[in-house]
């Protein structure tokens, strides 16, 4: 009797670890599902997430060239392999969004993106299918028109800087040079965290309203007293560079500028001679020019005035490759077109023209209009007269020195108006 007891105590254990293993076994595949099948839904989720950001993006891009964003969204999730086919894969495309803070707002493009795949070892636990989504939101912004740079009317746009002197400084301020500023801010671009904008010596900056004063970077200040306000706001946001801006559409197809008119003086010196608008490939402004006729000049060369007069009304100076400098003893008088394309333009500097733009005058100087010269080096000298600058200034780097006050007065009837370039943002 105590042998048979002793067997059935035996197999009794053995039963036990068979139905033991097989639990083992059933939850090793259940830790395999969850392992292998977890890691393909995990990596699924992040392929569903790109191809869903990929289509909004060209959605949104096709959209604003005025092409079938439908066509581009949807081919832009097959390379990804999601063909839309209703079974292992869907793409909806919504505009506007059917869900989220965006919902109904016709600027926005939402796409979800659904894939449902089949388990290796789930089935065993009952999950034969895994299904995951992403949806990603793209945003497109029309081109709108009107001024430039939100208003500010002295812009630095380089959006990296160097701190040492002569090492690429953004925005420069120094000797005894003062600005003082209506209707317009200054902004500041570069994101240098301790000198996007540097104040030294006696150099001020006077805001005298309530406009604002941005820096992306951080500021060096030696003498905060002469900073109007005080302190100017960092961390602003910065400005993409190339501008987002449609630059102006110019140029002076085959006119030729011409001179006419003037005297001689007692040594055979032509003066107060007048120059036609057109092109113009040397040096600017011809010996004995004194008068700009309305309309555009395609200068070839450098401009360069010094100890002599420049006088025009509804011009508009396009600077192709050289470089400008108006010199303190000049007598500068240039207003910008008051109507067509090129309204509130007065000087322009394409992007890739990189030289130096100088500006001064003497105490009888005016501007009126724009100058935009995004890739230029902007040195500003004055002039210290009281009608001084009725301007937007743009310029790559920029620098402010002398003994002058600087007046700068901005209205935007005055200054150039543009298209501001469509946006395309991935917004969630």
């Amino acid at each position: 009797m105590k042998t048979k007891i002793k067997n059935k105590s035996m197999i009794s254990e053995k039963g036990q670890a068979v139905i033991l293993i097989a639990l083992s076994i059933v939850g090793l595949i259940g830790a395999a599902a969850l392992a292998i099948d977890g890691g393909r839904a995990y990596i699924e989720k992040s392929r569903v997430q790109s191809a869903a950001d990929a289509a909004a993006l060209s959605g949104a891009l096709a959209r604003v060239e005025q092409q079938d964003w439908r066509g581009y969204a949807l081919a832009s999730a097959l390379s990804y392999g999601y063909d839309n086919n209703g079974e292992t894969n869907i793409v909806e495309l919504n505009t506007p969004p059917v869900s989220g803070p965006n919902k109904n707002n016709p600027e926005y493009i939402q796409v979800i993106v659904t894939s449902r795949i089949n388990t290796f070892f789930g089935g065993i636990i009952g999950i034969s299918q895994i299904t995951v989504s992403s949806q990603a939101v793209s945003q497109t912004k029309p081109a709108e028109f009107g001024q430039m740079f939100d208003g500010y009317a002295l812009v630095s746009l380089a959006p990296t800087s160097k701190c040492e002197e002569g090492k690429q400084r953004s925005f420069w301020i120094h000797g005894e040079a003062t600005i003082s500023l209506k209707g317009g801010g200054v902004f500041v671009n570069s994101d240098n965290p301790n000198c996007a904008f540097i104040e030294q010596g006696s150099g001020s900056v006077r805001i005298i309203d309530d406009s604002p004063f941005s820096i992306v970077g951080g500021a060096s200040i030696q003498k905060p007293q002469l900073l109007t306000p005080y302190p100017p706001q960092t961390g602003a946001i910065p400005i993409g560079y190339p501008p987002p801006f449609q630059m102006p559409q110019v140029g002076c197809g085959d006119k030729i500028a011409e001179v006419s008119g003037g005297t001689l003086d007692i040594n055979g010196v032509l003066t107060d001679a007048t120059l036609s608008s057109g092109n113009w490939d040397e040096d600017f402004p011809p010996e004995g020019v004194t008068y700009l006729e309305s309309g555009v000049y395609c200068i070839g060369g450098d401009v360069l005035v010094e100890e002599r007069s420049l006088i025009g009304d509804g011009v508009v100076l396009v600077i192709k490759n050289g470089s400008l400098r108006f010199a303190g003893s000049a007598l500068i008088q240039l207003s910008a077109p008051k109507s067509g394309p090129l309204a509130g333009l007065l000087l322009y500097m394409p992007q890739q023209n990189r030289n130096r733009l100088t500006l001064n005058g003497s105490e009888d100087s005016s501007y009126q209009g724009t100058i935009l010269a995004p890739g230029a080096d902007l040195h500003l000298n004055g002039p210290g007269s009281r009608e001084g600058f009725h301007s937007q200034i743009i310029g790559y780097y920029v620098e402010v020195d002398g003994q002058d006050n600087i007046q700068i007065i901005y209205r935007d009837d005055q200054n150039f108006d543009t298209f501001k370039v469509p946006e395309i943002l991935l917004s969630d």
